[in-house]
């Protein structure tokens, strides 16, 4: 079976591995002239199901529980499992208690505890959330892992190509995000610094919440840390807006004063497709397959959309059943 997947995005190159390992014949199309640009290059990375179900639906939990598994096992190195430190200032510690109420898989930790789990956070919070079973990746490091690996497994990839210059395909799989050609998508921005100073470690992400402007922190790699948190009603495509760099960095130097002399690395947004439930759908219409609507979670879903869509392509009953089975899994996700 020969397969085009349209977009090289996290959920073209996951549904791709997914075809390829199958036994497809798969080519992906990219209008972008490489690996990179797109939403996803300005993600977090943050494979962390039971956090996000303080603001998310059951579904997204359900689907992202094993996504550390997959990518650990389809790349092996990629993902570091030190779960997640969720934290507030002692004035905030109610928004704590709110965050325990609305998740599960967590313990909490006193000011002691969290020293031991990062040191250079020792006696600046008092009480904490401990997320051991979540794990986190370096987006741009696995994007660029994984097409390597599907180039060595014989994926094809067309750069510089817009999809509907490509034929001769018996099933066409639909990654394009913002650019598909559904009027249920919207928009929804993020932006995100990326930080450098020798001054701190971090082993996981930290989470530092506040009733106005809560903040995330993921540790990378030679002293950079990517520091996110916005989510703009908007599909523009501009560069950060002074208002939220202040907030950024003003929530980073709460998380540590340290953060007030990091040099400010990269600036980026990123317009993330989502449906008006925030949950993500694989529909199948005649021989195209959509995956779409991944929201802020497309690292930690879309594994588990992939394996969706995979399933709907092998389907051996045809286009009928194909319709049906979408039908199916737009209800249940």
């Amino acid at each position: 079976m020969r397969v085009l997947v349209k977009g090289a995005g996290v959920a073209g190159l996951t549904a791709a591995f997914e075809l390829a390992a199958r036994g497809a014949t798969v080519t992906v199309a990219e209008t972008r002239h490489g690996i990179g640009g797109n939403a996803s290059w300005f993600a977090g990375g943050m494979l962390a199901p039971w956090c996000e179900r303080e603001s998310a639906e059951q579904p997204v939990l359900d689907l992202g529980r094993d996504a550390a598994g997959w990518w650990d096992a389809v790349l092996p190195g990629q993902v570091t499992r030190a779960g997640t430190l969720v934290v507030a200032a002692p004035r905030d510690a109610g928004e704590l208690d709110r965050f325990a109420s609305r998740t599960s898989g967590h313990r909490r930790v006193n000011e002691d505890e969290i020293a031991l789990l990062e040191t250079d956070l020792a006696g600046r919070f008092r009480r904490g959330l401990l997320f051991p079973d979540e794990a986190h990746l370096d987006p741009r490091q696995a994007m660029v892992a994984l097409h390597d690996r599907l180039a060595a497994m014989g994926v094809e990839f067309r750069f510089g190509t817009h999809a509907r210059h490509v034929s001769g395909f018996d099933r066409r799989i639909d990654c394009t995000g913002m650019a598909a050609e559904d009027d249920g998508l919207r928009g929804v921005r993020g932006e995100m610094l990326i930080l450098r100073t020798p001054d701190i470690s971090l082993s996981r992400p930290v989470r530092l919440l506040h009733p106005r402007f809560p903040l995330y922190v993921v540790p990378r790699t030679d002293h950079r840390f990517m520091v996110g948190a916005t989510m703009i009603e908007s599909q523009s495509t501009g560069p950060v807006t002074a208002r939220s760099m202040m907030e950024l960095l003003g929530a980073a130097y709460a998380l540590h004063p340290a953060f007030g002399e990091a040099g400010i690395i990269e600036t980026g947004a990123g317009v993330r497709p989502a449906f008006p439930d925030n949950l993500p759908r694989v529909e199948a219409c005649g021989s195209t397959v959509a995956i779409n609507g991944l929201y802020r979670h497309g690292f930690l879903l879309a594994p588990a959309m992939a394996r969706q869509a995979a399933d709907l392509v092998f389907n051996q009953d045809g286009t009928k059943e194909l319709t049906h089975e979408a039908d199916g899994q737009r209800r249940s996700a």
